[in-house]
């Protein structure tokens, strides 16, 4: 097992939030995103440079970069990332003072095309020169294979479809790759194989999970990543979220309760987390209901003064 930094990329206000109906103002939205970046997160994903029609709930990301790129609202240690599709999504990233961009290509043809309207050659097509500008413009770049370990539409990815798309970003010089299991169906032994089949291809790559929690096997899996040699988690705060373009949208793996584990293995205890708990208390007296997490239900059972 790698004993790399392990690094935390919430993304709760972006893929915990795109499949709400109920739309969060601006000013709820900075507020929850001042409450994670008191807690020692490393990444926070303010949204992502969508057609506003198509996904309401982001209509405000290019104000929320905006906000946070003024002096008094800079956050220091934090990276702020955001989701892109296409150029005209970058462009606007670039222009409102995204630090880091998140792009992908689907291993699956029928969610590739709800997703994107693209084939997963085409979309490849054009993420690749996208990551290559934002990297020649000082921005970081990861790349993903979304629908990584299966589909709600089609089932079973093989895995010679995933290393197609992951050799190509290799090719390119692109070694921050991410693996999503957009629809949940990741179990921890197929996540073991896939990530350690990338460090294969190359050693140097530096590795990023994204997991659903669909069928209650968001943390297991975590898990056999840390042990594949995956550094960077993504987690949404009291588990929230899902991909508004799949068959059976599910919240990702809860940030407090991915913390609360790491912490429980003697990792990342620098990370504050009753700081991630009182957001996501927040973010759920917002919608009125219990949110999905269990430490947030249960509380934490980490206390670093009797160690």
């Amino acid at each position: 097992m790698k004993t790399d930094k392990i690094i935390i990329h919430e993304v709760g206000p972006r893929d915990g939030l795109q499949v709400e109906k109920t739309i969060v103002p601006l000013t709820e939205k900075i507020a929850w995103v001042d409450g994670i970046k008191k807690s020692g997160i490393d990444i926070i994903q303010l949204g992502s440079f969508v057609n506003p029609k198509a996904v309401p709930q982001m209509a405000d990301t290019d104000q929320l970069f905006i906000h946070y790129s003024q002096p008094e609202n800079k956050i220091d240690n934090v990276i702020l990332s955001g989701l892109v599709l296409n150029e005209k999504g970058l462009d606007r990233g670039m222009e409102c003072g995204a630090e880091m961009f998140c792009m992908g290509v689907s291993a699956s043809e029928t969610h590739s095309q709800k997703n994107t309207r693209m084939t997963p050659a085409e979309a490849l097509g054009r993420i690749i020169p996208m990551a290559k500008k934002a990297i020649a413009a000082g921005k970081k770049v990861q790349v993903s294979v979304q629908s990584a370990f299966g589909c709600g539409f089609e089932g079973v990815i093989p895995k010679e479809k995933v290393m197609a798309i992951v050799k190509e970003y290799l090719s390119a010089g692109i070694k921050n790759i991410s693996l999503a299991d957009t629809a949940g169906h990741a179990q921890p032994q197929q996540v073991e194989d896939l990530f350690g089949s990338i460090l294969e291809l190359d050693s140097s790559a530096k590795l990023a999970c994204h997991f659903h929690n669909t069928y209650s096997l968001g943390l297991a899996n975590c898990y056999a990543a840390l042990k594949a040699g995956v550094t960077s988690f993504e987690s949404a705060y009291g588990g929230l979220g899902g991909c508004p373009f799949t068959k059976l949208p599910a919240g990702n793996v809860s940030t407090e309760d991915l913390v609360h584990s790491l912490q429980r293995m003697g990792y990342r205890k620098d990370i504050n987390l009753d700081s991630l708990l009182d957001t996501a208390r927040a973010v759920g007296t917002f919608f009125e209901r219990e949110l999905p997490g269990s430490v947030l239900k249960s509380g934490s059972i980490v206390d670093f003064k009797k160690e």
